[in-house]
């Protein structure tokens, strides 16, 4: 066996059996929480050295770790395993009076270090670029001193080993592994089949089927480009075939799949640090985020359906498209996990316990009918297991990293002096502060995941707009939209770029396309800091005319985009539908007043049309 092969397989046996781990921690409770913590980091940091070398090359040997990469490996292992071996030590210290010992010193400096590179080897520069900002601004220019840095971020709990460390362990990597799992079992020909089913036939049937499939699996996957690249290759095809233009296909996919993330029931890594950071169940967090993103779906559908009758697009042939009654007749079986984990949060049980459940549930689930059993095997669990832990890589170096940024917020106080800063350059003007919360938002959501860029945005951001009256869980959801809605706004645009690619277009010309197909993500977040009706906190009559209102703005402000409504619009028309649309989306009885009147003149205008050419006819 050669050496790379013996290293693919070693790889594999550490992330199955970090899978392994976190599963066994969740179903007899998770240790104390640094050696939950630092268990969890240790099994990531080891795996992104062995998967990610230092001297990559297309060669395969080559791509298999070099002795840099093992010393890095062992380096962790001590940095980590010498808390374990002092813990007693470690948990009867007076943080900040107990001065460090030396090996503290060195193996705090040294995980510091390697936490930094670990990160940049899997998802870039930007996140451990932005630790460094702050290392050096803390020890340069506060009296912060090294040593209490030091006891911040390796000796305590609220550095590296902090709640967003704990997040990932006890929540984010259980879900990617469900998510694995479901994929496993054949869920991703079932959410394919299933929206064929539904809107296949329908005017533009194959871009609906683009949205509803790519939203079910996105809920599961929780990453954009993930989802782009598993629906996109068979959606993007089949709405080129039938007639949309290439890059409005790659922004539909776009949309579609980056909407996953704010999507229940299981939504983004994200959701569950907000949930963390909130001190609330994750269910409140997914009630909360439910008609936001049925918002957000609802304008990506008729953008779909605009756009197809604009251009005259038909639906998919008869014998291309599954029956609905087939479908659930033959398949029904593999919603089971999805119905377990939905069972289980209402019933009241953790996050975590019900998606190990689910997870353990998902292979029973395909064994039950003959037509899925075959994705049942003893090599289907294993790649299920190594998914997981592969997928998870990237949000565990992530929260570590965004540790070490926190950490260091919290000693230095610089939480308190940015929100001030905002307040004060805002001059208390709430709209002013939500358009550079929203730019903040987008601009690291570019060179970062969700889940950092949201940390980031909580410990600088979040606070400034719940001083100036925002509501909790509004201020928080409005920084989470924007770390997502990055991923689909030029000029880097992550999940457009992987669209583009899958549909053979131009990036930048995509990028437009699926801003203007996503509008409504980047309205809906304004609407819902002065209306948290649409987060339902209020009454029902108040939640009530908030959605309708709301989702009648969002159908009008995807018709005015895409020209279209009952027939072809000239500017004026269009002009006067995005008015009615942004008078409706923001929910009072004088903003309602006016849409109503410009959305059904428009409206009227057309019936009235429409009946004199048929009478004509």
């Amino acid at each position: 066996m050669s050496y790379a092969r013996a290293m693919h397989w070693l790889a594999g046996t550490v992330a199955a059996a970090m899978a392994v781990y976190h599963m066994w921690a969740i179903a007899a409770s998770p240790p104390e929480a640094v050696i939950f913590r630092g268990t969890h980091l240790l099994f990531a940091m080891a795996l992104v050295f062995i998967l990610f070398p230092l001297r990559q090359r297309k060669d395969a040997e080559q791509r298999a770790p070099g002795p840099e990469d093992w010393l890095l490996c062992a380096l962790s292992i001590w940095a980590v395993g010498r808390l374990f071996v002092d813990y007693d030590w470690l948990v009867n210290r007076i943080p900040y009076i107990d001065d460090p010992r030396p090996a503290d010193v060195i193996g705090g400096w040294l995980l510091v270090a390697l936490i930094l590179e670990a990160t940049r080897r899997v998802i870039g520069w930007a996140l451990p670029v932005t630790a460094l900002v702050f290392l050096s601004w803390s020890y340069f220019f506060t009296d912060v001193g090294a040593l209490a840095m030091l006891d911040q971020l390796y000796l305590t709990t609220d550095g590296i080993f902090g709640s967003t460390l704990g997040v990932s362990a006890g929540f984010v990597v259980i879900f990617v592994l469900f998510g694995s799992f479901m994929e496993r079992s054949g869920v991703g020909k079932l959410f394919m089949d299933f929206a064929l089913a539904l809107t296949g036939r329908s005017s533009g049937g194959p871009g609906k089927v683009a949205v509803i499939s790519s939203s079910l699996f996105g809920s599961v996957s929780g990453s954009a480009v993930a989802n782009v690249m598993v629906t996109g290759q068979v959606t993007i095809p089949l709405m080129k075939r039938s007639g949309f233009r290439p890059q409005f296909a790659a922004g539909v996919e776009a949309v579609a799949s980056t909407g996953g993330q704010i999507m229940p029931p299981i939504m983004g890594a994200a959701a569950f640090v907000m949930a963390e950071f909130l001190g609330v169940g994750y269910l409140q967090v997914i009630t909360w985020a439910l008609i936001p993103a049925l918002l957000y779906y609802v304008a990506t559908f008729a953008a779909v359906h605009f756009e197809a009758k604009r251009s005259g697009l038909a639906g998919l042939p008869e014998h291309e498209v599954p029956k609905l009654g087939n479908v659930m007749r033959e398949s029904w079986h593999l919603f089971l996990p999805i119905l377990v984990i939905i069972i289980g949060l209402f019933a009241g049980y953790s996050a975590p316990l019900v998606a190990l459940i689910a997870t353990l549930a998902c292979f029973p689930a395909a064994a039950l009918r003959a037509n899925s059993r075959h994705h049942v095997s003893f090599l289907g669990v294993w790649e299920a297991l190594l998914d997981g832990a592969r997928n998870a890589l990237g949000i565990a170096m992530a929260c570590a990293c965004a540790g070490i940024v926190i950490g260091l917020i919290a000693l230095t106080g610089l939480g308190i002096t940015f929100t001030q800063l905002v307040v004060n350059v805002a001059d208390n003007n709430l709209i002013f502060a939500l358009v550079l919360t929203m730019m903040a938002g987008i601009i690291l959501g570019m060179g970062m995941p969700t889940t950092p860029a949201y940390i980031v945005m909580v410990s600088l951001l979040v606070p400034a707009l719940i001083a100036m009256g925002v509501v909790v869980p509004a201020a928080h959801l409005f920084a989470f939209y924007f770390a997502i809605l990055s991923a689909i706004t030029p000029p880097v645009a992550l999940a457009v770029f992987a669209a583009a690619g899958l549909a053979k277009t131009d990036m930048w010309s995509s990028g437009w396309a699926a801003m203007k197909i996503g509008a409504a993500g980047f309205i809906v977040p304004f609407i819902f800091v002065f209306q948290p009706a649409l987060l339902l906190i209020g009454s029902w009559g108040e939640v009530a005319l908030a959605v309708a209102s709301a989702t009648a703005g969002c159908l009008l402000l995807a018709a005015s985009l895409h020209a279209y409504l009952l027939r072809p619009m000239p500017m004026w028309e269009r002009v006067a539908l995005f008015v009615a649309a942004l008078a409706l989306i923001k929910p009072g009885l004088w903003t309602d007043g006016i849409g109503i009147l410009f959305g059904g003149g428009v409206l009227l205008l057309q019936l009235v049309q429409r009946r004199r050419a048929t009478a004509a006819a």
